[in-house]
C-alpha cells in the first residue's frame, strides 16, 4: 500500500499525464481484474427482507454518509463542507417533478437555464453557468460541449439529488466552482415492490411514472424505473414531452462481491418558448402569453447511458471497486431565437434563425480503492474518459422577418445559411486522487485530498480540415478540519481549491489555445447540529471564494480577449428542518451573496469592476410548512429569488424583479397503498423572468393545477 501511495503521489506531482490510455482496453482490464472472484462463490446468499420506510426524514440528513461530497465514508455531520439534498420521499411530499425544480428547494441554488443551454443551468454562491455549476449521475459527469447540459431533466427513478456547494474539483473535475449537483439513482433491491403515479392537469399536463424491483434469484434481483410527460404550456411553444426508461440489474454472488448494470434511454422535446419581449427594461406585459417560434421549430435531446460496475470488500479493511460507462447524447435545435418588440407599430421583429446540432459519445472507466487503517480512512483513485463531440450548424445564422406582435403568424423557418457538421472534437481525460479522514481523538476529524486533471484536446474544424490541439491541467485539494462539540453539534473550517474552462472543455476556439484553467480558492467556516429528542436539525455556512483568471480585455486593446480578470464572492447560507410538534414539520433555508467582478474589461474597454455577475441573485429563501392529521396531509411552499442582472453591465435595461412563488400540495392516504394529491404550483398567478435571453426574459410557469394518484404493491 504504501509503494502505491508513493507511485500515485509521483504521478500526480511530476506535471506529466500517467501513460494511461482508454484505447489501450486497460480499462476493461480493470473490470476484468474484479470478475474472476465470483468464480470463488460456493453458496447462494439467503434472501434479504429490507424494509423501505415511506415516512419523510427530517430534511438536512446529516446523518447519511456524504456519498457526493467525499471518496470516504464521513457522516453529513461530520464533513467539513457543506452538502444538502432532497430525497424522494420529500420530492414526492412537494410533488417536484422536475430536476429545476427539486433542487432550487436547496440553499442558495438558483435556476439560469434556458432552451438554449439544455435547461440545467445554475447559480450557486456567486458563481453561474454550465462552466461553473455541474451535473453528476452517481457521481460521473458527462462533458459539456457547447454550453449545454440536459439529462436529468426530471426526479422519477432517483433516491436523492444532493448539492456540494463550492469548488467540487476533488470530486468531479474542472467546472465546479458554484457548486455540483448529483442525482443518485434507486437500488435494486431484494424486497418486491411497485410504485405507480398518475397525474393530470391544466395546461394539457399528464404524467405516468412507474417503478418496480425485486428478487430474480438467490444472487439476482433487479429495478426498471419508466417515466412519461406532456404539457401543453401556459404559452405557444411551451408544449413539451419526454420519455424515459431505466433498469439496473444486480448480481451480488457472494456478500462480499457486488456487479451491476444499468441501461437508460430517454427523449426529450422541451418548451420552444424563447422569452418574453422587453422593451427598455420593461417586460412587455401584454405580450406575456404570446410566442414568436416558427411552425416548424424544433428541440429534442436523446441520451443512452450504459455502466458495469464491480465492487468488491476483499476484507474489513480493504475495498476495490471499478465502473465502465458509455454516455451519449443527440441534441438538436432549430428556432428562431430573437425577438424585438416594435410598440408603435405593434409588430415583432424576428432574427437568429438558429440550427445547431450536438452529437456527442463519452466512454469511460472509474477505478477507486478504499483502505481503512487505525484512525485513517483512505481513498485514492484514478479516473480515465475519452469524449467525441460533433458540433452541426448554419452558422452566420442570418435570417430576419416581421409578425402581428398580437396575433403573429409563425411562418416556416428558412434560412439562406447551410446545416453541416462544422467542428469535431475530443477530449482524453485522466484524473488521480487521493484522500484521507484521519480520526485524531473523540473530537476532531482532519481530512485532506488532492486530485490532478490532465485534459488533451483536440478539435478539427470542419469542412477546411483544419485544426490544434490543446493539453490543459488544473490540481484541486482540499483541507479541512470539525471539531465535535458534543455528539449532535460540530463547527468546521475548510480551505479548497478548483478550477473552470474559460469555455466549454468540448468547444475551445483557436483564438483559446493560448488560455489556461481558470483557478479558484475558497475559505469556509460551518456549524452543523441535531437537536434534541429528534425535534430536527440546521446547518450555518460562511464562505468566501476568490476566481483568478477569467477572461477579460487587454487594457491597451480592448479587441484582445486576455487571462488576468478576477471575480469573487462570500456569504451566509442557513438551512433547518423542525419538528415544531408532532404534526406539523418546518423547512427553512436562506442565502446571503455578495458576488462582483475585482477585475473585467469588457468588449470597447467597458470597466465592470464592483459589477455583479449576470444570473447572480443577492437574496434566495425556501420555506415550506407540512401540517399532518389523521390521513391528511397538507403543504405550504415559499421560494423567494432576489433580483438579478441579465448582463455583466449591471444595466437596468437588463435587471430581472425579484420574486416570490407560493406553492401547496394537500394530501390524501385513501389506504396504506394509495394516496391522491391535489397540486397547486404559482397559486398567486405570479409573472416572473427566470432568466434574461437576448432581448427577451424567459417567463416562468403560471398558475396551475393538478391531481396526482400514487399507488404502491
Amino acid at each position: 500500500m504504501r509503494n502505491t501511495q508513493t507511485l500515485l503521489a509521483a504521478s500526480t506531482f511530476s506535471g506529466k499525464a500517467p501513460p494511461f490510455s482508454l484505447c489501450t482496453g486497460s480499462a476493461a482490464l480493470q473490470l476484468a481484474l474484479l470478475w474472476p472472484a465470483a468464480v470463488l462463490a460456493q453458496q447462494a446468499l439467503p434472501e434479504v427482507t429490507v424494509q423501505e420506510a415511506r415516512q419523510v426524514e427530517a430534511a438536512l440528513d446529516t446523518n447519511r454518509p456524504a456519498t457526493s461530497a467525499s471518496h470516504v465514508d464521513v457522516r453529513v455531520l461530520d464533513l467539513p463542507a457543506s452538502v444538502s439534498g432532497v430525497s424522494a420521499e420529500q420530492m414526492e411530499e412537494r410533488a417536484d417533478r422536475g430536476t429545476v425544480d427539486a433542487v432550487t428547494r436547496t440553499v442558495g441554488l438558483t435556476a439560469a437555464g434556458s432552451p438554449g443551454n439544455g435547461g440545467l443551468s445554475f447559480s450557486s454562491r456567486g458563481f453561474a453557468g454550465v462552466n461553473s455549476v455541474g451535473v453528476a449521475e452517481d457521481g460521473i459527469m458527462l462533458g459539456v460541449g457547447s454550453g449545454t447540459i440536459n439529462y436529468p431533466s426530471d426526479t422519477w427513478g432517483y433516491e436523492r439529488l444532493e448539492v456540494l456547494r463550492g469548488p467540487a474539483s476533488l470530486m468531479y473535475g474542472s467546472g465546479t466552482m458554484g457548486a455540483t449537483v448529483n442525482a443518485i439513482r434507486k437500488q435494486p433491491s431484494r424486497e418486491r415492490s411497485t410504485e405507480l403515479m398518475l397525474t393530470g392537469g391544466n395546461h394539457g399536463t399528464a404524467r405516468v411514472g412507474v417503478g418496480s424491483t425485486g428478487a430474480i434469484s438467490d444472487t439476482l434481483s433487479y429495478r426498471v424505473d419508466a417515466y412519461g410527460a406532456s404539457s401543453d404550456g401556459s404559452r405557444p411553444f411551451d408544449d413539451s414531452k419526454s420519455a424515459k426508461l431505466m433498469s439496473a440489474l444486480r448480481w451480488q454472488p457472494r456478500s462480499d462481491l457486488t456487479f451491476d448494470l444499468t441501461a437508460d434511454i430517454s427523449s426529450q422535446a422541451p418548451s420552444r418558448y424563447y422569452g418574453t419581449p422587453v422593451v427598455d427594461g420593461r417586460l412587455a406585459r401584454e405580450l406575456k402569453d404570446q410566442g414568436y417560434n416558427s411552425e416548424d421549430s424544433d428541440i429534442h435531446y436523446r441520451d443512452r447511458r450504459f455502466k458495469a460496475k464491480a465492487s468488491w470488500q476483499v476484507n474489513e479493511a480493504l475495498s476495490l471497486r471499478n465502473e465502465l460507462y458509455h454516455f451519449s447524447s443527440d441534441r438538436h435545435w432549430k428556432n428562431i431565437e430573437a425577438y424585438k418588440y416594435d410598440p408603435l407599430a405593434g409588430t415583432v421583429a424576428r432574427s437568429d434563425y438558429l440550427e445547431i446540432g450536438h452529437a456527442l459519445q463519452q466512454n469511460g472507466n472509474r477505478m477507486a480503492l478504499d483502505w481503512k487503517a487505525g484512525a485513517h480512512q483512505v481513498a485514492l483513485g484514478w479516473d480515465v474518459s475519452h469524449t467525441n463531440f460533433r458540433n452541426s450548424n448554419n452558422s452566420p445564422y442570418t435570417g430576419t422577418s416581421n409578425v402581428s406582435a398580437f396575433d403573429p403568424v409563425p411562418g416556416s423557418w428558412i434560412s439562406a445559411n447551410a446545416y453541416t457538421p462544422r467542428m469535431d472534437s475530443t477530449l482524453r481525460q485522466n484524473a488521480l486522487f487521493i484522500e484521507d479522514a484521519w480520526k485524531i481523538n473523540a473530537q476532531w476529524l482532519l481530512m485532506g485530498g488532492i486530485r490532478r486533471d490532465w485534459y488533451e484536446f483536440s478539435r478539427r474544424n470542419l469542412p477546411a480540415n483544419t485544426g490544434f490541439d490543446k493539453d490543459l491541467n488544473g490540481t484541486s485539494w482540499r483541507l479541512g478540519a470539525t471539531y465535535k462539540l458534543d455528539e449532535a453539534s460540530s463547527v468546521y473550517a475548510q480551505m479548497s481549491t478548483g478550477h473552470d474552462p474559460v469555455t466549454s472543455l468540448l468547444s475551445l476556439a483557436e483564438s483559446q489555445t493560448g488560455f489556461t484553467l481558470s483557478k479558484g480558492r475558497q475559505q469556509e467556516l460551518g456549524f452543523k447540529q441535531q437537536l434534541a429528542a429528534g425535534r430536527g436539525e440546521w446547518t450555518a455556512a460562511l464562505f468566501q471564494i476568490t476566481k483568478n483568471d477569467i477572461i477579460t480585455r487587454d487594457p491597451n486593446n480592448s479587441a484582445l480577449s486576455i487571462q488576468g480578470g478576477k471575480q469573487s464572492s462570500n456569504g451566509l447560507e442557513l438551512a433547518g428542518a423542525f419538528n415544531v410538534t408532532p404534526a406539523f414539520r418546518l423547512e427553512a433555508n436562506a442565502a446571503y451573496t455578495r458576488a462582483k467582478f475585482d477585475e473585467l474589461i469588457e468588449a470597447g474597454g467597458a470597466n465592470r469592476a464592483g459589477n455583479r455577475p449576470s444570473n447572480v441573485p443577492k437574496v434566495t429563501a425556501n420555506l415550506w410548512g407540512h401540517y399532518r392529521m389523521g390521513d391528511w396531509r397538507t403543504s405550504l411552499g415559499l421560494r423567494h429569488v432576489g433580483q438579478r442582472f441579465g448582463d455583466n453591465a449591471n444595466s437596468d435595461a437588463k435587471r430581472l424583479p425579484a420574486y416570490t412563488l407560493v406553492d401547496a400540495v394537500v394530501s390524501w392516504n385513501v389506504n396504506p397503498k394509495t394516496t391522491l394529491s391535489l397540486i397547486g404550483r404559482n397559486l398567486t398567478n405570479r409573472v416572473y423572468a427566470t432568466s434574461a435571453y437576448n432581448t427577451q426574459w424567459i417567463l416562468g410557469t403560471s398558475r396551475s393545477v393538478e391531481l396526482m394518484a400514487q399507488l404502491r404493491f
